[in-house]
This record gives structure tokens, sequence and C-alpha cells, in this order.
């Protein structure tokens, strides 16, 4: 992944390249009469990983959609690198790995297949694979540590594996902004050290990674900065203050001297 200090400038669109990576400024968001989210603000900057921690329900998936485009607020504005989460997503710029629930596993596809999707957005309408593609494609895998797996059906990994495949694909694809939705549950400690390891070296090459999870144990290794998030922003900060007992009290109604005990 290649995110250097212009990124902004190469592939946002022309915005600044002050332009904040990810800036979320008064978004609401409702489904019917439930508001999901309301009034959410903060900014990311390039080449920092930051947690966003919240319950269930507290609105974190909706988030990334309204992140990457897959729903428009109802209020407020989202912008990538200074330009549209539109014109972001078509220039390859965004890399979201869902839930797992969100993935058909059961169909008919090769995990290197997964990760080659990462590369449509260069491969123009013919979506024939060149050399370049399957470079990139080959060199994700294995920085995921999935190359002996590559030709199995994706179902057939275990949950950590699934993941790791996903992360591969925006490696491949080559986003600058990583948004990656609970990518710790249910994960063997192997692929959580390794997804770690590798969202801090995407970061340190100049990505932006927001992530959301429940390990709040391992939020300090894994996150510059922390977001606590319960439909609106609780506070952003540092992983420490963030997690806090009096202020994970806040969003999580949780005896403060357990708070981080299982979540």
């Amino acid at each position: 992944m290649n995110g250097g200090g212009d990124t902004s400038q190469q592939r946002g669109g022309g915005a600044a390249a002050s332009a904040p990576a990810i800036s979320v400024q008064n978004v609401t968001v409702n489904y019917g009469t439930v508001r999901a989210l309301e009034n959410v603000t903060f900014s990311l900057a390039a080449g920092r990983v930051c947690g966003l921690i919240g319950m269930n329900g507290s609105g974190k998936s909706t988030l990334f959609k309204a992140i990457t485009g897959m729903l428009r607020p109802d209020h407020g504005s989202v912008t990538i690198n200074g330009g549209s989460p539109a014109l972001a997503r078509k220039a390859g710029v965004v890399g979201y790995v869902p839930q797992s629930e969100e993935v058909d596993w059961a169909f008919p596809i090769s995990v290197r297949d997964v990760v080659m999707m990462g590369r449509y957005g260069h491969m123009g309408f013919s979506r024939r694979p060149k050399s370049a593609d399957r470079a990139a494609v080959a060199e994700a895998l294995e920085r995921v540590e999935l190359t002996d797996l590559a030709d199995r059906q994706i179902g057939q990994l275990s949950g950590g594996q699934k993941k790791r495949a996903f992360v591969a694909r925006g490696i491949a694809q080559g986003a600058t902004i990583l948004l990656l939705d609970e990518p710790f549950a249910g994960v063997d400690k192997r692929s959580e050290a390794t997804i770690t390891t590798l969202l801090r070296q995407l970061a340190a090459d100049g990505a932006t990674v927001l992530v959301s999870t429940h390990d709040l144990n391992a939020l300090p290794k894994l996150a510059d900065d922390a977001i606590l998030l319960m439909r609106t922003v609780l506070l952003q900060s540092t992983p420490t203050e963030v997690l806090k007992p009096q202020n994970l009290a806040r969003a999580f109604g949780l005896d403060v001297s357990r708070a981080g005990d299982d979540e």
C-alpha cells in the first residue's frame, strides 16, 4: 500500500494535502423512526489507526456505511481526502471489511478470487487480470499469510482467515482508507495478532485505519486514537483516555470496575 503525504492529491480528487483523510460532520442517520446516528462529528488523519468503541446498537456499522457512501445521511456530510465518498470509492481509495454475517460464505469463489476483486478498478471493463493484478494479489495474500490457501473456497476458511482475506482485498486494491467492522470477532489469536501487526504496518505506510472492536484490552496495542460512540461521539481521544472507567460507563452502562474484562 502506497500512502504518501500527497495521497489526497493523487487519489482523492485533487483535494488539498492538509484535508483530513476522513471527515464526518454532524452526520445523522435514521431508519424510519429509529435514529441510528445523531450529529456524529470527528476527523481522522492519515497514517493512524483509530479504534471505534461502542456497544451493539451504538451505530458503528451504520457509521461505516455512511463513510463508504453505501447510505446517504439524513443530515450532515462525509468527506474522504476532501472529496465525496462516491469519488473516493470510484478511485479505489476505500477498502471495507464487513462483519461476517454480511457475506455469503457459500458462494463458489476462491480466496484468490476474493482478493482479485480488489483489482477490478484497475482492470477496466473487461475485468481481465494482467500480470500487475496477479502480482498485487500474490503480494497481498503473502502479507496476510494466506498464500497456501489461495485456491480454497472462501467459506472453508476459519473466521480469522476470512477476515484476513478481506484485508488482503483492500491491500490488493491499493486502498488508503481501511474500514474494518469487528475484524476480531470470532477469530483465533494468531489471526488477531496477524491483523493487528498488519494494520500497524499499513498505517506506518500512510494508510488511515478505522476499526471497530469489542476487545478493549487489545486497544492500546492496536490503535493510536479511539472514538467512543453511542449514536453520537461521546469522546475522541487516546486509547488510554477512552478506556478510563468513567468514560466507558457513559457508553456501556456497565460496572466500571469490570468494563474491560470481556468487551
